[in-house]
């Protein structure tokens, strides 16, 4: 198509230079002679100003004695030649020029064609190089990967060894399928891939690719649907049609939810487009023609919004689940991601798992990634320890904004804000181990106090629910009793904002409330009826809701008397920390007991460089910082 394309506009280019030629010719032609008429240059012959003629057909063109040009055209006449002899006139003659008559048809129909060719040129440029120009609208855009050199295996994925386990009997299918068929079993038709964002379904979908021997095709969602109903059907068709003819292949759909979400769930009923393409995928992974040796790999983040017809067997027999990895799954993420970068020994992948729980693995992608910026723009030659904490905290909080000028009292009252955080974070049981403690603004943030878990948490106490929420008051008591209550600043309103949320969730989701017991409460709830939302209610009574909130002023209120306590029994404590943090601005949790128990703080390292205190890290409160919030226990 592209070669036709391009011939196309190089005949219509050189049909332009040739009529543009022509013109130019013609007129060079015309322009040194002088139209005259007949009679006139008949007059100048018999007076003997005539030069020299030159006769072509009936065109006569000639030189008077004085030296210029003229142009006529004779009639018929007989005695024309004679009359020149007679005065002298030197007389040259030419053939009559014929013009080719297939060039003279093309001259003449060169306007229109000129026409017929931009028309042309236009109406492909509007279909956007869809097979099949004209009627290619609903054709396919499945792509084939063909490509054999940056291929994606097994070995590049880690972190997810369940999921890749149920791959790679797949793409043992593919390659033996006797090995299976001998004892009745039949390949799957569908594999569903669910996860949070950033996971690695992409990357298990490219790993096929890399793995097994057959065609791969891959498409998104939003591919399929169009303005205009049945395109997206028809394109549907269109790829099982090229699956067909290349079986056993795999055929992978990205972003699944764009096509696959549940019918009857908006306005426009059975004739909407997305409903029809998802009528039409329904009956080619399972209708009366069965398509033996298409394997359908989908991935999606949004299970809860696709059409249960979808998910049944026949259609996605499995789901595989990608969860965000645990410590080991991220210690061998890191060692997949580390191998282009030149380490240096003291580099953990081990410790650094450790410090990042939560983290998916296109987070450990960008840390790693982070940390070899950091190396490279202090001029280093490998990327060191160092690099990754301060690449990690830089994920975590922000970066460092030491551009942004704070008066000295800002500096002292974010100070004793933040170490009240951490007073509070020490001496309350059920808060995570305190890492660091900075008064450098980051991300949004005045100051960060940053607590991180020992381990990957799957569940929280009710105590250590309670000991987090006294700890995000620490900064706000600290200010009420440094500087007095009519001084306190707006710098814990997203410390108040979180705490409020995790108690609300305490007596609503978690049952943490004993006036109120074990049930779920939520003010807005919606009637499901066999997978449809049937109608909205609120289900509270205005006793009920009067005691969800007497429950989560009270949850508040203990908090902010517990943190109160801590820190008027460890006043002296608050000064140091306080003070320390004016001179040195960032402190880790060792230091923070040495600066408690009045031991020295030894530095070998300039003060803005990451300390090495506890690794693990998840973010927590600071003044106007990003907040903790925990997740209940998968049931």
């Amino acid at each position: 198509m592209n070669f036709s394309r391009n011939a196309a506009l190089w005949i219509i280019v050189v049909l332009l230079l040739f009529a543009l030629f022509n013109l130019f010719q013609g007129s060079q032609q015309r322009g040194p002679h002088q139209e005259i008429a007949y009679s006139n240059f008949m007059e100048r012959v018999t007076d003997g100003r005539v030069n020299s003629v030159t006769i072509q057909g009936q065109t006569i063109t000639g030189q008077f004695q004085d030296g210029r040009q003229f142009k006529t055209n004779a009639p018929e006449d007989s005695s024309l030649v004679q009359t020149l002899k007679d005065n002298g006139v030197h007389i040259s003659a030419k053939p009559k020029e014929e013009m080719n008559p297939l060039l003279s048809v093309l001259i003449s129909w060169f306007p229109m064609l000129l026409l017929i060719g931009v028309w042309i040129f236009f109406m492909r440029q509007m279909q956007g190089g869809g097979r099949g120009g004209a009627m290619g609208f609903g054709k396919s855009k499945a792509k084939m990967l063909t490509e054999k050199t940056g291929t994606v295996t097994f070995e590049d994925v880690a972190g997810i060894e369940e999921a890749k386990q149920e791959l790679e009997e797949v793409v043992d299918f593919l390659r033996e399928p006797a090995k299976f068929q001998r004892l009745g079993g039949r390949i799957p038709k569908g594999l569903l891939l669910v996860g949070p964002p950033g996971t690695g379904k992409t990357l298990l979908a490219r790993a096929i690719a890399g793995e097994a021997n057959v065609p791969f095709f891959t498409i998104s969602g939003s591919d399929f649907v169009e303005m205009f109903v049945g395109v997206g059907a028809s394109r549907v068709r269109d790829m099982f049609e090229q699956a067909k003819k290349n079986a056993p292949c795999i055929v992978f759909i990205d972003e699944l939810d764009a096509v696959g979400r549940q019918r009857g769930a908006g306005l426009g009923g059975g004739n909407d487009e997305r409903e029809q393409t998802l009528n039409q995928l329904l009956v080619e992974m399972d209708g009366f023609e069965s398509n033996e040796g298409i394997i359908l790999v989908a991935a999606t983040n949004r299970p809860d919004v696709l059409d249960p017809a979808l998910l049944r067997p026949g259609r996605f027999d499995r789901q595989i689940t990608v969860p965000n990895p645990d410590v080991v799954g991220r210690e061998r993420i890191l060692r997949v991601h580390m191998r282009k970068l030149p380490l240096s020994p003291d580099v953990d992948a081990r410790v650094i798992a450790r410090g990042t729980p939560g983290f998916s693995g296109a987070d450990l992608a960008n840390l790693t990634n982070e940390a070899a910026l950091v190396a490279a723009r202090a001029n280093k030659r490998v990327v060191t320890m160092n690099d990754f904490e301060a690449a990690k905290d830089k994920v975590l909080m922000g970066a460092e904004r030491r551009s942004m000028v704070m008066t000295e009292d800002e500096k002292e009252l974010t100070a004793y804000h933040e170490g009240g955080h951490a007073i509070v974070s020490l001496f309350v049981r059920g808060n995570d181990p305190l890492h660091k403690v900075t008064i450098i603004p980051r991300g949004q943030a005045m100051g960060v106090t940053m607590s991180l878990p020992e381990k990957d948490r799957y569940g929280y106490k009710k105590s250590e629910i309670t000991g987090r929420l006294a700890m995000m008051f620490g900064g706000r008591v600290a200010e009420d009793l440094i500087y007095g209550t009519d001084h306190v600043t707006t710098g814990a309103g997203n410390d108040i904002k979180q705490a409020t949320q995790l108690a609300r969730r305490m007596v609503t989701e978690w049952g943490m409330s004993e006036r109120l017991g074990p049930l779920r409460y939520s003010e807005n709830q919606q009637d499901i009826f066999l997978g449809q939302q049937v109608g909205q209610h609120k289900n509270l009574s205005e006793h009920t809701a009067r005691l969800i909130d007497e429950e989560v002023h009270r949850f508040i209120h203990e908090a902010e008397a517990r943190a109160r306590e801590v820190l008027t029994e460890h006043l002296d404590d608050l000064h140091k920390l306080a003070k320390a943090l004016l001179e040195y601005e960032t402190l880790s949790a060792d230091e923070v007991q040495k600066v408690i128990n009045d031991e020295p703080i030894d530095r070998d390292e300039p003060d803005d460089t990451p300390a090495r205190g506890r690794r693990s890290s998840v973010p927590t409160s600071g003044r106007t910082s990003g907040g903790w919030e925990p997740e209940p226990q998968p049931n």
